[in-house]
């Protein structure tokens, strides 16, 4: 399709963008980006995640200027992201080490460690909540000391040690790590082990993406997915596009450690490393129902499982990542959820939403073009017609 530049127009647009400042600040309030990253946890979490970028404070003031809407505020980010310079590789991160705070397991009732429900709303009844018409600063200062209050109370009927400078903030969960459920199903050989890969993972945010896709680009792009297509085509998969139902065999949420080399040992051990800090992801490994066909035709029940890993809290996203991910391993291209092509095209989020925004820009000469055939057709369909 060809595109003709439109010359003129600067005055309007100019005035369109007055516009747009106008109807963020027409009520005369301002939106802080401490605000939006403290009391829109989910957005910005799902923000991170579709920008290959985390920063908590960035992505709140890409939702501030979207006014809320997550297509632009991941398009202003990746934008941002491709200016930054890259200057260090971390070490490979392993997911044994997570912080853990929230762990749950569909699999099996008891764990190693147990169950820990941690911050959801999976157990809450979802009504409105018309108190928080009328929620102050006050209210939530209060509601945060009678919280703290309650806390050390329970820690001093379990014995534990306390050392609480009596704000707010120092209230936290005793986080911990924990083995891996799907360890001890390895361990009894009902699922294959995951040997380490030592090669250097691909790059999708550098080199464009090709067919066949390594592991590593699918696993960056359903990363990088929009978390509507991605939780779409996870649903499709599961309603009978290619697998039986799922199970979640672990979903964790935590913190990460991060570590980079020194640069005067690039090739050092891991003490010789640098701690750059905590990202807080979610993990899922799911568990797929597969049959196998032995020798002589034998047909055996066996168990595989799919990986999502995403910035944040992110569980609907992680666990529709695991289950495409698991799906395009089966490769079947008559298949739309198992065609990488089909699925890792239409995901990504600035990719979709660009082109289909693309939609509004002048297309004025090729539609004259069509409507041009369009007369000349219904012309001749009448010349004809007035013939017979």
């Amino acid at each position: 399709m060809g595109y003709v530049a439109v010359k003129g127009g600067t005055r309007a647009i100019e005035e369109s963008l007055k516009r747009i400042q106008f109807e963020r600040l027409k009520y005369g309030k301002v939106l802080d980006a401490l605000e939006i990253e403290a009391g829109l946890r989910g957005l910005v979490d799902q923000v991170m995640s579709e920008s290959s970028l985390y920063s908590e404070q960035l992505a709140a003031l890409a939702i501030k200027q979207a006014e809320g809407n997550p297509e632009e505020a991941v398009f202003l980010l990746r934008a941002y992201r491709s200016t930054l310079p890259r200057k260090h590789y971390s070490r490979t991160v392993h997911s044994e080490e997570m912080r853990v705070e929230r762990r749950i397991s569909a699999s099996f009732k008891d764990i190693p460690g147990g169950q820990i429900l941690g911050a959801s709303t999976d157990y809450s009844h979802r009504l409105l909540d018309f108190d928080l018409i009328d929620e102050t600063e006050e209210t939530a200062r209060e509601w945060l000391q009678a919280f703290e209050r309650e806390g050390l109370t329970l820690q001093a009927l379990q014995g534990v040690n306390s050392e609480s400078d009596g704000s707010p903030a120092s209230v936290k969960t005793e986080e911990a790590r924990f083995p891996k459920v799907l360890d001890y199903l390895r361990q009894e050989g009902l699922i294959a082990g995951c040997p380490l890969d030592p090669a250097e993972p691909d790059d999708v945010t550098r080199t464009s993406l090709t067919f066949p896709a390594s592991r590593s680009e699918k696993l960056q792009i359903l990363t990088r997915g929009q978390t509507g297509a991605v939780t779409a085509l996870a649903y499709a998969v599961i309603r009978g596009y290619g697998m039986v139902h799922p199970t979640v065999g672990e979903l964790r949420v935590g913190w990460l450690p991060v570590y980079v080399s020194s640069p005067l040992q690039p090739a050092g051990d891991e003490d010789d490393a640098f701690y750059i800090g905590e990202i807080r992801v979610t993990e899922v490994e799911m568990l797929v129902p597969a049959t196998v066909e032995r020798e002589n035709g034998r047909k055996e029940l066996n168990l595989e499982f799919g990986y999502g890993l995403c910035y944040g809290q992110n569980e609907t996203k992680a666990i529709a990542m695991s289950i495409l991910d698991k799906s395009l391993e089966q490769g079947d291209k008559s298949v739309p959820t198992q065609n990488e092509e089909f699925v890792l095209y239409h995901i990504d989020s600035v990719e979709a939403t660009g082109f289909i925004s693309h939609l509004k820009m002048p297309h004025y000469v090729t539609f004259q073009s069509k409507l041009s055939d369009v007369r000349k057709t219904r012309q001749v369909q009448t010349e004809e017609s007035g013939e017979v």
